[in-house]
């Protein structure tokens, strides 16, 4: 979020392959362990062009983003060997890499010309590399922006400023609240999770000039920028937000936005495939903007679901190309031209951004996608330096731990059952055990 880049259980609780296992085979078949958002289905149904091309057989055990979390975790630790593949995001590949998990891909790349990772977007290609080897190739990327209802702002009277504060959002709120029947203003994640509720708000903790830590180590969750933001989110949502916004997350903001019930909804600039697809009520009707921002002059976060080499791997020049094809500019065309280009997994190509048939298609968000994940610096996302990078996240092994355990009290004050001070101060302990062992390392 990490984010959770489609509308994947609502969607998919009965997509084929589901759980498909790993299977046998020789030499020419590998196994690919991958999130079953709809980006990965629609490569399943594709992935027999690719056998056609290669020979290569290809078993695909599909997870929801949690179980496959877990998953990853427990076999790329264990270098059991299992999976040649797997879709790891910009969180979990430099920590793998650096544990020596995953294989580095700078060979294949030189060799492979067609591949062309000078096309790759710098953000991209630098959120997946560790002291310059590329460890993953992106096979969608995207950053977070605001969306919103432009015909309820119009009827209301109401402009959404190019590049709005959070404070001109919020004075937006209280005017476009019920503006028709049963909407309210704005979705914002409440649902618990380190890559749900997390992701969005840490992006406001940033611009408000707050920061999970200082670069000596020290906590600061329970500091005036951290604390600030927090209660601005939590306040922002139990005035104007939707029935339900402890236990929203991206699919539950999702339906929200599609059906009319929010008028505002800040999360992943991937949603905008969704709300502008042909089948959606809201086609046309939405405007994207930038991140708010506070302090900062960006907040967008930036995010990736990539395929990574497991290094136990044996079957690696086979693995790479799976690699290959899967993040090509000829896999883009061929969703293009046998889904429609809207379903193009996007957000990691430059040429993407130059072809004429994706943009006749995403041309309502496709610039603003480009300009957030270009703004995105995750080695410096706030007012002060950090000891790891990260925007929506810190790139620590520790932190799906923290950052889920501290969600579930900030959800809880979303809910009203506890005040934000309350659920900051159990944080900042927590995010002082985390600390500890990085100062004593580190000499602090």
């Amino acid at each position: 979020m990490v984010v959770m880049p489609v509308s994947a259980a609502l969607l998919l609780s009965g997509c084929a392959g589901w759980g498909g296992g790993v299977g046998g085979g020789g030499s020419n078949t590998i196994n690919v362990l991958m999130v079953n958002n709809p980006q990965m289905v629609d490569l399943q149904k594709l992935a027999p062009e690719f056998t056609k091309e290669t020979g290569i057989k290809v078993n695909f055990t599909v997870l929801p983003e949690n179980d496959l979390r877990d998953k990853a975790s427990q076999e790329f630790s264990s270098q059991a060997g299992q999976y040649d593949v797997a879709t790891l995001s910009n969180f979990e590949i430099p920590i793998y890499a650096k544990s020596g998990w995953v294989a580095p891909m700078n060979a294949f790349t030189k060799r492979d010309k067609e591949f062309d990772q000078g096309d790759i977007l710098e953000p991209m290609r630098k959120a997946l590399s560790v002291d310059g080897e590329v460890y993953g190739q992106p096979f969608y990327g995207e950053s977070s922006f605001m969306m919103y209802r432009k015909d309820v702002f119009a009827a209301k009277g109401v402009t959404m400023p190019k590049n709005p504060t959070w404070t001109q959002v919020a004075d937006i709120a209280k005017k476009v609240d019920r503006a028709e029947r049963g909407m309210r203003s704005i979705c914002l994640r409440g649902q618990p999770g380190w890559g749900q509720l997390f992701a969005p708000l840490t992006t406001v903790v940033n611009t408000f000039g707050g920061t999970w830590f200082d670069k000596e180590w020290n906590a600061k969750v329970d500091d005036k920028g951290f604390t600030d933001a927090t209660k601005f989110y939590v306040d922002l949502t139990r005035k104007h937000g939707p029935a339900g916004a402890p236990q929203a997350g991206f699919t539950e903001c999702l339906n929200n936005m599609t059906q009319g019930n929010v008028a505002m909804w800040y999360d992943a600039t991937s949603a905008a495939g969704s709300l502008e697809a042909a089948s959606s009520p809201v086609k046309g009707k939405i405007g994207y903007v930038p991140a708010p921002v506070m302090k900062t002059d960006s907040s967008g976060w930036l995010f990736a679901w990539a395929w990574a080499i497991e290094q136990a791997s044996p079957k690696k020049s086979q693995a790479w190309k799976f690699v290959s094809w899967a993040s090509s500019k000829k896999y883009e065309n061929l969703v293009g031209e046998e889904l429609g280009w809207s379903k193009v997994p996007s957000g990691k190509r430059t040429s993407t951004y130059a072809n004429p048939r994706y943009l006749k298609e995403a041309g309502a968000f496709s610039a603003a996608t480009r300009k957030a994940i270009e703004s995105a610096d995750p080695n410096n996302p706030g007012v002060q330096p950090r000891p790891a990078p990260g925007i929506q996240f810190v790139t620590i092994p520790e932190f799906p731990s923290l950052g889920t355990q501290l969600s579930q009290e900030i959800s809880s004050a979303i809910a009203g059952r506890k005040t934000v001070d309350e659920a900051l101060g159990l944080g900042q302990d927590l995010a002082k055990d985390v600390a500890k062992p990085y100062q004593e390392r580190e000499g602090k």
